[in-house]
């Protein structure tokens, strides 16, 4: 009998201890070993193109649906394809999981490829008002406040956006310092505002760092037409054409996907009526 009961204490152990082992093997992945498993392991071992991206992806959100870096990477193909509501409502979760680190973006996203320039402007301003400013793609958040505002006519609050990042950069780095696409959004905004003069000098500025900007020509040949320099804008209206046809235009990561506001494609058929 003494022995029945030692047997059945022994066996009860061995199954506990069998349950432990158990438990310990279902134990759930830390954020790292979820992010090596399906994303280095699984999703990037294919194109972001493929149905297979997605579906690792999911495999991952099964298992741990709050890293954010798995939304950030499961939108990403959708803003190259230009399917913008499935890009933003996954790209929200990943803001929902770490506001610091992609607030920011998702207003450069909004603008750049969505064309959302009032939400763009939202999470811009809150993110300037919470964290502080920032660069995304070379460029800073007051960049892409400057084109929102140019993008709702808001050409005053454009202007003061974009003069005054401008007028920092300036002072605390240097005119050289100056990305040729703030001053050109800059020069721009004094275009649309009706002050050629102005929005020539910062397109000369513009053409000084990339001589063969075409779409700088064109607005600067719109300008000059607008100050009755007419033979002066034909010229270079002609000479922005030729560097559009050899590809001198953005050169921007994200205008192989996306075409920047005031890029200019189409109207290049029309410039003599335009100069008329």
């Amino acid at each position: 009998m003494k022995f029945q009961v030692l047997a059945t204490i022994f066996i009860l152990s061995i199954l506990n201890c069998a349950g432990q082992s158990e438990k310990v093997q279902v134990l759930p992945l830390n954020e790292d070993e979820i992010i090596k498993k399906y994303l280095k392991n699984g999703a990037w071992n294919h194109s972001y193109l493929t149905k297979e991206w997605d579906e690792w992806i999911n495999k991952g959100l099964k298992e741990d649906s709050t890293v954010e870096y798995l939304w950030q990477q499961k939108a990403m193909p959708f803003w190259k394809t230009k399917k913008y509501s499935l890009a933003i409502s996954y790209y929200e979760k990943a803001v929902e999981f770490n506001r610091k680190r992609y607030l920011g973006r998702f207003g450069f996203l909004k603008c750049i490829f969505a064309k959302d320039y009032n939400g763009a402007l939202k999470d811009l301003i809150s993110y300037k008002n919470e964290f502080g400013s920032r660069h995304e793609q070379d460029h800073s958040l007051e960049f892409y406040m400057g084109i929102c505002f140019l993008q709702i006519n808001q050409y005053e609050k454009a202007l003061n956006v974009l003069k005054e990042q401008n007028s920092k950069e300036e002072t605390q780095h240097g005119n050289e310092w100056v990305h040729y696409l703030d001053r050109y959004y800059l020069a721009i905004t004094y275009y649309e505002l009706g002050k050629y003069v102005k929005a020539i000098s910062e397109f000369d500025k513009v053409l000084k760092d990339y001589p063969r900007f075409s779409d700088a020509q064109y607005y600067k040949s719109l300008c000059l037409n607008r100050l009755d320099k007419k033979e002066e804008a034909k010229m270079l209206m002609k000479e922005g054409k030729s560097n559009f046809k050899k590809g001198y235009t953005f050169n921007e990561d994200s205008s192989k996907y996306e075409e920047y506001p005031y890029q200019i494609t189409w109207q290049w058929m029309v410039t003599e009526s335009i100069m008329e």
